[in-house]
């Protein structure tokens, strides 16, 4: 047989070889990750990740320089959370954020990236009470910032905000199980969903949520086997945060991840690396330098 070049599709590389003897031409195929061939990762592409069983990495950013970063190192989502709430302003919880503050972190992010889906969430007071105000506040974030889509904590409570936001064209991803945002509510941030009831709930918000249009879900800190048959019984994507391996993907918050902050330690949080003991090594030595008159040296000024 001849080998000749491979060519590819959207998902699969394919071999292909000609049989002198027989003239026949034979095609074998060798899967390939899909997102490797996705010059821009959208809303689509998740659903045929899901549907090729290739996992969906997600992680957040709320400024230029880090966007720019985690976007080359081939993220597929990057969530711009209100969680900037927490590790940008300091607050105890996500609801002090104002939709002022998102749009100016969307709109940094969505300058750094040139491949990953951003997606940003609507904060505390924008769409549970009215979705009238539920759209005009998707419609400044997706017009101010050029996000691709937004996220929304909750199921039934706030099907009519997702529903007349989606009726605009503007795709939206679900968030159950833990939401933020409803932390008073719950009173601690304990897993959701561990009793019979409550996860019988949450999966039919989930299919609510498919149903009323949602391109994907996040499910936050739910007992693993839930989410596994949240993701199994819906075909949209579900994204994980402390709900176990068999979901359709992860998303942690980035500071996290990097080990800016020693404070915050759950279970689910895998550490990559300890930026807090780097930096604060880096800054140590600079101060150094400068006060021993090291900084700058003679390659190092004009």
């Amino acid at each position: 047989m001849i080998s000749l070049t491979p060519c590819h599709t959207l998902y699969t590389e394919w071999n292909i070889f000609y049989n002198i003897k027989t003239k026949k031409t034979i095609f074998t195929t060798i899967m390939s990750k899909a997102s490797e061939n996705y010059v821009r990762v959208t809303t689509r592409t998740l659903s045929e990740m899901k549907a090729h069983g290739e996992k969906i990495a997600m992680l957040t950013a709320y400024d230029f320089t880090m966007a720019g970063i985690v976007d080359k190192a081939g993220i597929d989502v990057i969530l711009v959370g209100d969680s900037a709430s927490n590790v940008m302003a300091g607050h105890e919880t996500t609801l002090p954020i104002t939709l002022d503050h998102m749009i100016y972190h969307a709109t940094s992010v969505v300058r750094g990236v040139n491949r990953a889906l951003v997606v940003v969430d609507l904060p505390f007071g924008t769409y549970q009470a009215d979705s009238k105000e539920a759209l005009r506040s998707a419609i400044r974030i997706m017009k101010e910032s050029g996000a691709h889509a937004l996220k929304l904590e909750g199921g039934s409570q706030i099907k009519e905000s997702i529903e007349r936001i989606l009726q605009a064209g503007i795709p939206v991803m679900g968030h159950l199980g833990l939401t933020p945002q409803s932390i008073y509510k719950f009173g601690t941030y304990s897993v959701r969903a561990k009793e019979k009831a409550e996860a019988e709930q949450l999966l039919s918000e989930a299919q609510m949520l498919e149903k009323a249009g949602c391109f994907s879900i996040v499910l936050e800190k739910i007992p693993a086997k839930l989410a596994e048959k949240v993701s199994k019984t819906v075909n949209i994507p579900i994204i994980g945060i402390g709900a176990g391996v068999h979901v359709d993907g992860q998303v942690l918050v980035l500071n996290d991840m990097l080990g800016m902050n020693k404070e915050f330690s759950p279970r689910f949080l895998r550490r990559y690396l300890n930026l807090d003991n780097e930096i604060s090594k880096a800054i140590k030595n600079y101060t150094a330098d400068v006060k021993n008159q090291d900084f700058p040296n003679n390659q190092e000024q004009y």
